[in-house]
């Protein structure tokens, strides 16, 4: 039986090859977006289209929006500024009151982007069995969410994957990302690419294998579960943006320590995979421009 799934924040980086991924999976696509505009050549690929902001809503939101068996929840307004308190004060509230309405009204199971910035400043690899302790406001309000739906769950039986995501690159994404960032420099013609020292160690992962690991994640969920969405391979920041250059074979040098470390991120974490690969059980293969 083909699912009908609605995916929220269907115009943003991630939301984009969402949609081309479950064309791919032959499944009923719904997309709902604030502005029809900025979907671009993506109209053909969905099913139904819908434009609203999610802090206006009705009491059948459900029945308006296509009766969805799956949503794919990544809509979510105030970035990239992690530290205003717009996440908790505008955000969470309005997540939370469209999230339930959607749940009163039947959909059965909910696929959400968290962050991996709900673990606060600690280091290492992180389990989601680690209690989280975020240190931002955009962490704050994510975690908060989720602690939220978790009780209601309680009330009101649903599938909830919580996927936490750590580093995503890749093409389209926001121009303030460190490829597009680097990318542009170069087109530019910049002798050098400012930066921190590039010591510390992240977890990143192509968009195309993040698209391919939530749409899995939709088609197979079904239970409450927290995920973390990583590669489970720490690489330095340098080293990352080095392979980048080399892959490209861009002509630029770095400019290493032109910028402080963030306050608000630890030195050295990346996430675990182990309830990832279970959920996918382990037949999940990395593209080849995620091995970096």
């Amino acid at each position: 039986m083909t699912k009908r799934i609605l995916l929220t924040g269907a115009n943003g980086f991630v939301g984009r090859h969402i949609i081309k991924r479950l064309k791919k999976e032959g499944a009923e696509v719904f997309a709902l977006v604030r502005s029809k505009n900025k979907l671009h050549d993506l109209h053909n690929c969905v099913d139904k289209l819908f434009e609203m902001d999610i802090d206006n809503i009705s009491d059948n939101i459900f029945d308006e929006l296509g009766k969805p068996d799956v949503m794919i929840h990544l809509a979510w307004g105030g970035l990239p500024n992690y530290q205003s308190l717009h996440h908790y004060e505008e955000e969470l509230p309005r997540q939370y009151s469209f999230l339930k309405a959607m749940i009163l009204g039947g959909v059965k199971s909910v696929v959400i982007s968290g962050t991996c910035f709900e673990y606060g400043m600690q280091d290492g690899c992180l389990s989601e069995e680690n209690i989280t302790n975020p240190t931002n406001s955009y962490g704050f309000a994510k975690d908060s969410l989720h602690r939220q739906l978790l009780f209601l769950s309680k009330e009101m039986p649903f599938n909830l994957a919580w996927c936490r995501l750590f580093y995503i690159w890749g093409e389209g994404q926001s121009e303030q990302s460190l490829y597009m960032q680097l990318r542009a420099a170069v087109e530019r013609g910049d002798v050098e690419f400012n930066m921190s020292l590039g010591e510390q160690l992240r977890d990143y992962l192509y968009i195309e294998d993040v698209a391919d690991i939530l749409v899995r994640i939709s088609m197979r969920n079904k239970s409450t579960t927290t995920l973390n969405i990583a590669s489970g391979k720490p690489i330095s920041v340098k080293k990352l943006v080095e392979k980048w250059i080399e892959t490209n074979d861009w002509k630029i040098k770095l400019n290493l320590g032109y910028y402080p470390y963030s306050s608000f991120e630890p030195m050295k974490f990346w996430g675990s995979r182990k309830q990832l690969d279970m959920m996918l059980e382990s037949d999940f293969k990395y593209g080849e421009k995620n091995d970096i």
